[in-house]
């Protein structure tokens, strides 16, 4: 029968999983299989995988438990093995390369910090206080001055200078908290977010990493938002 595979982990890790079924509308309880020093939490499964909120929590789960207790490679939702014929010959073909990135991510979890403009009436404020071309363009379009110019070159040089401020402030927020990672990951940002970063912390600097996060937050001021999410299984630094 197929297997669900939810993470891969150390033979010896705890697998504190107990009451928990698995994935689908049928699910099965939740069991390891093991070859040599690793083992994969697996459960049965006759049908396709699709992420609805019950299954997605339910993967989230697993992987947070077996992160409570030690290193974990964690899936991708909706990874699912032939057989655990095929579950347990990837365990023992990669076990050198599992082994290695289970010792890389001992101790460590990922963080997420996404940053917003959450209200762009301050930073516009800004730009025409900051930028005498700015500042006069608007005085004459205010002054009703009719060229239809004016406004489409104020937009855009204001647009310009948002997007430039926007990308300082961004790398100013790298700069600032990949010193408390090990390693780091960046993705380009959706929606209103104009950063999106991944943090793997070692569990010795997550206090470090969340008191500078809180002193960010009070100094980039209003209009924008950052938002910190962790500790989380490191999704991002499974290679």
């Amino acid at each position: 029968m197929a297997l669900y595979v939810y993470s891969i982990v150390a033979a010896d890790h705890p697998r504190r999983i107990d009451g928990l079924d698995g994935v689908g509308s049928r699910p099965s309880p939740l069991r390891t299989i093991t070859a040599g020093p690793l083992s994969a939490v697996v459960s049965e499964t006759s049908e396709e995988i699709r992420p609805k909120r019950r299954d997605l929590l339910l993967h989230q789960e697993v992987q947070d438990r077996l992160l409570a207790d030690g290193a974990v490679l964690p899936l991708q939702f909706g990874y699912v093995a032939p057989d655990e014929e095929a579950v347990h010959a990837a365990l023992e073909t990669n076990a050198d390369g599992y082994l290695t990135a289970l010792e890389r991510l001992r101790g460590c979890a990922e963080y997420h910090v996404r940053a917003s403009q959450e209200d762009e009436e301050p930073l516009l404020r800004q730009v025409l206080d900051d930028v005498p071309e700015a500042r006069d363009l608007d005085e004459r379009i205010r002054s009703g001055e009719q060229d239809p110019q004016l406004p489409l070159a104020l937009g855009e040089l204001v647009a310009g200078e948002v997007q430039a401020r926007l990308e300082s402030l961004a790398a100013g927020l790298v700069q600032a908290l990949v010193p408390f990672a090990r390693e780091h990951v960046t993705r380009p940002p959706a929606g209103n977010d104009f950063l999106n970063l991944s943090l793997l912390v070692h569990d010795d600097r997550k206090d470090e990493l969340l008191e500078a996060q809180a002193g960010l937050a009070r100094q980039i001021g209003s209009g924008i938002g950052l938002r910190f999410s962790g500790p989380l299984p490191p999704y991002s630094f499974v290679q």
